[in-house]
């Protein structure tokens, strides 16, 4: 599967921020801070995921009408992933 520039843009300023929060540890910055920041990432991260699988299911659903295939457990498959994934 191709992935979107738009998704790997978002993993790119994911890994900034998680950069970031390793710069602040090494600061010995305030613990209120570093782990306002940690939840920054995992809200942005699961955002990501949500895109991933959104844009992955579009494609699988599409594909799958076009060849007058049954969806019902793709779109299952993807809601597990999204259940899993928090």
């Amino acid at each position: 599967m191709e992935y979107d520039v738009k998704v790997k843009n978002r993993l790119k300023r994911i890994e900034g921020q998680v950069r970031g929060v390793l710069k602040m540890m090494e600061e010995e910055k305030d613990c209120q801070d570093i782990v306002g920041q940690m939840a920054a990432i995992r809200n942005a991260l699961d955002r990501a995921i949500g895109v991933v699988v959104s844009n992955n299911l579009e494609s699988c659903i599409r594909e799958q009408i076009e060849k007058g295939e049954d969806t019902d457990e793709t779109i299952k498959e993807a809601v597990n992933l999204l259940v899993k994934s928090r």
